[in-house]
């Protein structure tokens, strides 16, 4: 099982900090440098490929190795590579008529730098050219070429640098290469460690099925089998995700004629995205651990396409989209998901979110904020309702009667259930007190 351990990084002194910052300055150099050169060829045979191979590469890793160490400089070059390799793939299945994958057509690769401030400092390390000691005082080195091994490197002529934090995966079986990079949204280096590790788990506990219902103010309501209900509510975190929209749009307005961005509107976009996806992390790893417990085996989460088309609006498209990043998060729940022995099935939720539980009705049933009513008397939390019905559609279980459902909320560290669960210890409460007139869940908004 793949997984990425990701962390960041201290070096032990300011003689280090240079050490380090002139190693992936020259990563970023020789990256630049590759990447023009087959560019070049690129665009001097329009579009052909086979040219963009005879780049002299070679030549400049001999120019690098020097700071880099030879095996750094062949892995930014085989990097490089790798990128293009991918460009040409999906420049294929753009010109493939009988692939839809790919809708727009593909650049190639780009630079590692900008106007504002020059060189990205980026590289990557080879799997063998660096090992790491995970413990009370966890430690990265690292082989830097003979130009820097007299400028503060350990006795083994490798720079060693301080780890902050614990990893995710600690005992793994094999390590592969390590990406390092400088992150400006709060000034720290970072690194990006893929593994291989055993399964983390054994098998569900059970053979119970749950479904996800994706919304717009609520992140995820999910409906199991066994009665559970959860919802993860997404308001005051998409506010603030809209709030650093206005403020980068206000800077964007500012730039000079001719200027798209600066280091501060690309400093909000990072703050930005890091927020969501650690939320949405955590969101994953919090609902997955409960559904493990509940024995869920399957998840069943919509395929959003057909709705958004028909049904929804802009605005939720927006914080579907743009801020919930659907895609990603069914990766991510996929890729989690895999640790806890579950699978995950996307199935078409169309009209769950308007049909009525009591009636069947999809056109008499309206919608005011969480709140789903229809003419026959029924009244729900719509996103929990949509969650039933999605799940009722696509098992053949008997779902068990709907206990109180669980609320939680973001504090940007960790979902923590809301005051407005009133469950107590996750004691059930009598089935009849939530269900009126055969309602899902409480309407409360």
């Amino acid at each position: 099982m793949k997984r990425t351990n990701t962390f960041a990084v201290r070096p032990l002194s300011n003689e280090g900090e240079k050490v380090l910052r002139d190693l992936l300055d020259a990563s970023a150099a020789l990256w630049n440098e590759v990447n023009y050169q087959r560019l070049m060829r690129y665009n001097d045979e329009d579009g052909f490929e086979g040219d963009v191979w005879d780049a002299d590469t070679g030549r400049l890793e001999g120019t690098y190795k020097g700071v880099l160490g030879a095996s750094t400089a062949q892995q930014v070059v085989g990097k490089n590579t790798e990128a293009w390799e991918s460009f040409f793939t999906l420049k294929d299945q753009y010109h493939d008529e009988s692939n839809t994958s790919v809708t727009k057509h593909p650049e190639p690769p780009g630079f590692r730098g900008n106007e504002d401030d020059g060189r990205v400092l980026k590289g990557v390390i080879r799997n063998d050219a660096y090992t790491v000691e995970w413990g009370a005082r966890s430690r990265l080195e690292i082989v830097v070429g003979e130009q820097l091994r007299d400028r503060h490197t350990s006795p083994k002529s490798r720079l060693r640098l301080e780890i902050v934090g614990d990893p995710n995966w600690p005992d793994y079986e094999k390590q592969g290469r390590l990406d390092l990079w400088y992150d400006e949204t709060d000034s720290t280096f970072r690194a990006s460690q893929p593994v291989t590790i055993t399964d983390a788990r054994d098998t569900p506990l059970a053979d119970e099925t749950a479904a996800l219902d994706i919304g717009a103010n609520n992140f995820v309501a999910c409906t199991t089998t066994t009665g559970e209900q959860y919802l993860y509510e997404g308001r005051e975190l998409f506010q603030r995700f809209r709030e650093t929209t206005r403020e980068i749009a206000r800077l964007q307005s500012k730039l000079r004629e001719g200027r798209y961005s600066s280091k501060r509107i690309r400093r909000l976009y990072r703050k930005r995205t890091r927020r969501r996806d650690h939320a949405q992390e955590a969101l994953c790893r919090d609902l997955l651990e409960r559904l493990y417990e509940d024995g869920v085996h399957t998840v069943y989460i919509g395929g959003l396409t057909d709705v958004l088309e028909t049904h929804w609006s802009v605005r939720v498209n927006e914080k579907t989209h743009n801020f919930w990043a659907f895609k990603q998060f069914t990766e991510r729940l996929a890729c989690t998901a895999e640790e806890y022995g579950i699978s995950v099935e996307v199935r078409s939720e169309a009209w769950t979110s308007q049909e009525c539980p009591q009636c069947g009705s999809t056109d008499r049933t309206t919608r005011h904020r969480d709140t789903l009513t229809c003419p026959c008397g029924f009244e729900g939390h719509a996103d929990l309702t949509a969650s039933e019905t999605f799940l009722k559609r696509h098992t053949e279980q008997v779902v068990r009667p709907m206990a109180r459902p669980v609320r939680f909320q973001w504090d940007d560290h960790q979902w923590s259930e809301s005051p407005r669960s009133h469950r107590p210890n996750k004691q059930r409460t009598d089935p009849s007190t939530v269900h009126h007139n055969g309602n899902v869940a409480s309407g409360e908004s």
